[in-house]
């Protein structure tokens, strides 16, 4: 059958389903049919004034108009629920996307009971374990990211306090599936009823993941078979909590560039989460404490490594402050979680580090807090990697110190200030420092350093309009140097708002790399439905969402973005 017929005959048993129990039940009885629409639209020109840095212009794809399109529908009947996704990428998928996804096709289907105590589903599923350092499945459409497992969950809820969850499934990849197999379990068990504790809860979890892979090496040094086995504890009481998590992942092939299944070197792998806060009226402090040891995990072992985050089956986003700020985002952080043994003056197998979070509320009628109050913020995030004994020649080894700190990759320190004056004034004013490693997070040479400043100015008129203006400046002492950017945004109404923004590299050594990258759009919303439209350039780098980056090349169009839901 091919995959044309087989998303047609997908739709004509969704329908016939949903059209039998509309018919044969009486009306109460009917079920209900929800779903949405999304598709994000890119017209890619040509633009003979945005160079790369060889002075080279910006082309346009050989097929400069795409799309990514999602239709999905679930129809809910009593305790079941039927659903289907249907995905487009046409003419192609939007630049720098996992080429697997490409044409049009049917994408993920399921069937789910969901009782008091029981959840079954068959067929794609989501699901994590824990904080997902060991699994997560999940869908990203600005990442490109769906690796949605095909197969079987049940979760089991005897009580309110124990869920137990299992698994099995191959994972996702464009419009087909993995080559391994991938099944566990996860626990979850709250202890404060047993303890009779009122003000306190206690949480005790644990799973086991598991992934079965056969591959081509000869006489393979490492099991078919890689496990991963974690415990975790959650502990509040009243403003105070404290969470940790450990993850072990046996033996297994080293990958170090993609496709590159290193038959010598099989280490194992582990990670440690901790967090711990404290937060009242006016006050809170949080501080998290991460290690990364050889942690990536994808459904193939040849998968590593790829840009596009495909077959990757675990979740380790990087713990850093996410800004707003435009420029602040040209050196993002990413998680190093890999084993790199590139040369004497080059190595890693992973990251130590953490960040600690704080804000403190001026009370309102004080000298500082003024009328309605004033608001602090602070950050400081730190990451190195890994200090140890490292052997770069033939045969290859690694032996890491625990608690050591080796090269330094990455720092942020900022503070957020918010002041409202009045009903209608309001300001945010940010200082971020970061020093940024391009050697051990961008495979690039060289270090930066750099000194953000920024100014939020919103003003509010009548009838819910308001205008809001961001000013940025941005000293850096290598790569692209210096940079301004500024944003102007005016809102109509709660449904229709415009914008206009530029940044400019203004202070680059190379006079026509000193590109700006403008942008003018709007959106606008009715009720279930939003339409957005922009014409300008796309700065090329990082794209990231909750911590996960994809990379973009810099191009230069039109986009139209329509999504709604039913």
């Amino acid at each position: 059958m091919t995959k044309k017929h087989l998303l047609n005959t997908t739709l004509a048993l969704f329908i016939s389903a949903t059209t039998f129990a509309q018919t044969e039940e009486k009306p109460k009885e009917k079920g209900t049919l929800s779903g949405g629409i999304e598709s994000n639209i890119q017209w890619y020109l040509n633009d003979k004034g945005l160079k790369d840095e060889y002075n080279n212009p910006t082309v346009h794809p050989v097929e400069p108009l795409r799309s990514n399109s999602y239709l999905f529908l679930n129809y809910t009947y009593k305790k079941w629920v039927a659903g289907i996704q249907g995905e487009a990428y046409e003419q192609n998928a939007l630049l720098n996307m996992n080429p697997k996804y490409n044409g049009t096709n049917l994408a993920t289907y399921f069937v789910q009971y969901k009782g008091e105590k029981l959840d079954v589903t068959a067929g794609y599923f989501y699901e994590q374990f824990g904080s997902g350092l060991l699994f997560r499945s999940w869908e990203d459409r600005a990442l490109g990211i769906n690796n949605a497992l095909r197969g079987g969950r049940v979760l089991f809820k005897p009580s309110s306090s124990f869920t137990l969850k299992l698994i099995y499934g191959k994972q996702r990849t464009g419009f087909d599936v993995a080559h391994s197999d991938i099944f566990g379990g996860d626990f979850e068990w709250g202890l404060s009823k047993l303890f009779k504790w009122e003000t306190t809860e206690f949480t005790l979890g644990g799973n086991y993941v598991g992934r079965y892979e056969k591959t081509d090496v000869v006489d393979p040094n490492f099991d078919a078979l890689t496990s991963g086995f974690s415990g975790r504890i959650n502990l509040s009481h009243n403003s105070v909590y404290f969470s940790a998590e450990y993850d072990y992942k046996t033996k297994d092939a080293v990958v170090q560039a993609p496709g590159q299944i290193d038959n010598r070197l099989i280490k194992p792998g582990s990670a440690l989460l901790v967090n711990a806060g404290f937060s009242k009226k006016g006050f809170g402090i949080d501080g998290t404490f991460r290690r990364l040891e050889n942690m990536s995990f994808f459904s193939e072992r040849a998968a590593k490594g790829n840009i596009y985050n495909d077959r990757i089956m675990n979740f380790i986003p990087s713990l850093t402050k996410q800004h707003h700020y435009n420029l602040a985002n040209i050196y993002v952080y990413q998680a190093q979680p890999n084993v790199l043994l590139a040369g004497s003056d080059f190595v890693k197998a992973g990251e130590i580090g953490g960040q600690i979070d704080m804000f403190y509320d001026i009370k309102k009628g004080t000298k500082l807090g003024g009328k309605y109050g004033t608001k602090i913020a602070a950050n400081f995030s730190n990451y190195n990697a890994l200090s140890g004994t490292y052997y770069i020649y033939n045969p290859q080894d690694y032996k890491t110190d625990f608690f050591g700190f080796g090269q330094r990759m990455f720092a942020d320190f900022n503070v957020e200030i918010t002041k409202k004056w009045n009903p209608k004034w309001q300001t945010i004013l940010s200082y971020i420092n970061q020093y940024y490693n391009k050697k051990y997070i961008g495979d690039a040479e060289g270090e930066v350093k750099t000194h953000i400043i920024g100014a939020d100015v919103i003003y509010k008129f009548e009838k819910g309009q308001s205008l809001r203006f961001m000013g940025e400046h941005m000293w850096a002492d290598h790569d692209r140097k210096n940079w301004a950017a500024a944003t102007l945004e005016f809102n109509f109404n709660s449904k229709f708002s415009m914008y206009v923004y530029d940044l400019y590299n203004y202070g680059n050594d190379l006079d026509y790399y000193r590109n700006h990258y403008y942008n003018i759009g709007g959106s606008f919303r009715k009720k279930a439905s939003r339409l957005s439209l922009n014409y300008g350039r796309q700065r090329g780098g990082l794209v990231c969402v909750g911590g996960v980056c994809r990379f973009v090349p810099e191009s230069s169009g039109l986009t139209v973005t329509f999504n709604t839901s039913f």
